[in-house]
């Protein structure tokens, strides 16, 4: 068995250790913020298993205006990081194209339909199982036109393989009475589920995989350096050998897979967060308002209302108008709810056609990539997680991983090699 490092103590990172742990490997984690301190932490906490439909469509054409110009987009550009983003958002474009796009979405899509097998393992367990709450996702539209704006895409899930009903106003409002009267069409998608505390989770898997001998320490990896015989990692300036390294550092991940010979596009998201405490039982599942783009789930400490998406680096200024438009959106849809007591603003991984990156380096199998996972980390964590361990055995993963690896991006822009590969 391998003594094995993992980068990164989110979602992703805690579910390939479970994995790796399951095989007999030893393993050491490295974050310096501890588990689940980045994304990991603030996201809307749902199972998206339906969320194959990537950014990177064509609708973004028609949408642009819109998202640039409204007070009420929940898409936020900071002009000032323009010039460094100007690469990424060429890529992002050229995505968004009609047969680039589609195969985006059945990439993601594939990965989405082993979700649930990837997390069967961890909630075997009770002390886990117990923070699952298992209540479908209800999307709404506040006009018929967003709706029917948005029937190409509930096509294309459809015909991926996503099962959901379509309900009348009337209907939301008898499946959630505290919403007001102002949406005019809900989507219901069959066999989602969400976390009461997906910190929670996370701290008790951890401490469920420390008692079985997994490390973690709160040190800085600055390098990731692959050897004939394993990797070398630079851990607070300190070489530390291991048989296998896995870089699962969601949005600061790309610096380390420069270092192993794969020049990835990965930029990062800064989405935010407001909690409503005690709010909680207003809804009885995560509702999504699709025109504003933000979750409210009901959790164990509150109310999350969770989304919107500002590009602009990793700058911790928060941006208010995205928040007040998070505290608005949300009081419109709930009257019924008070002030907010807090607000988080997160990083999350974004790459130019939306799939992440999930596969060994270009200089060495014992590198393991799996991060880049956007909006989908803690959707896809289980089934991340057990790919981790197949690459690590040199066995087949349960599906064609060609779509995930870091190569497609090396490919000159605009050379299309095929409906199964996702180019950048």
């Amino acid at each position: 068995m391998s003594n094995i490092a993992i980068v990164g103590a989110g979602f992703i990172g805690l579910a390939s250790a479970a994995s790796l742990m399951r095989e007999g490997h030893c393993v050491t984690l490295f974050d310096p913020s501890g588990v689940g301190q980045g994304a990991s932490f603030g996201n809307a906490g749902t199972f998206a298993h339906y969320a194959c439909i990537p950014v990177n469509n064509p609708s973004v054409f028609r949408d642009l205006p819109r998202f640039l110009l409204s007070n009420q987009s929940p898409f936020r550009l900071r002009w000032g990081y323009l010039p460094h983003l100007a690469p990424w958002l060429v890529r992002f474009m050229m995505s968004s194209l009609p047969r680039r796009s589609a195969a985006s979405a059945s990439a993601l899509a594939a990965l989405l339909r082993h979700a649930q097998d990837g997390y069967a393992p961890l909630l075997e367990a009770a002390e886990l199982a117990r923070f699952v709450r298992p209540r479908e996702c209800l999307y709404l539209y506040s006009s018929a036109a967003s709706f029917d704006a948005a029937r190409a895409a509930l096509d294309q899930r459809r015909q991926l393989g996503v099962v959901f009903d379509v309900l009348p106003g009337d209907e939301v409002r008898a499946l959630e009475p505290s919403l007001a009267p102002i949406f005019e069409r809900g989507v219901l998608f069959s066999d989602s589920w969400h976390f009461a505390s997906p910190q929670g989770f996370l701290q008790t898997l951890y401490e469920r995989l420390a008692a079985q001998g997994l490390t973690l320490e709160r040190s800085a990896v600055s390098a990731v350096q692959p050897a004939a015989d394993g990797v070398v990692l630079s851990v607070d300036g300190v070489p530390r050998r291991f048989g296998h390294a896995v870089i699962a550092t969601g949005a600061r991940s790309a610096q380390f897979a420069r270092q192993c010979g794969d020049s990835v596009p990965l930029d990062t998201e800064r989405g935010y967060h407001v909690r409503y405490p005690g709010m909680q039982q207003l809804i009885s599942r995560p509702v999504g308002w699709a025109e504003r783009g933000f979750y409210m789930t009901p959790m164990s400490d509150g109310l999350r209302v969770a989304g919107t998406v500002e590009l602009g680096g990793f700058t911790d200024t928060r941006n208010a108008s995205l928040l007040d438009l998070l505290t608005f959106s949300s009081k419109r849809a709930l009257p019924e709810l008070g002030k907010p007591d807090s607000s988080w603003l997160g990083f999350r991984p974004t790459l130019p056609d939306g799939v992440p990156v999930l596969g060994c380096s270009s200089a060495s199998e014992r590198v393991i990539y799996a991060f880049g996972h956007q909006h989908l980390g803690l959707t896809l964590a289980g089934i991340s997680g057990r790919i981790v361990a197949d690459l690590v055995a040199g066995r087949a993963a349960p599906l064609d991983l060609a779509p995930y690896a870091a190569t497609r991006f090396h490919r000159p822009a605009g050379v299309v090699h095929g409906p199964a590969e996702v180019l950048g």
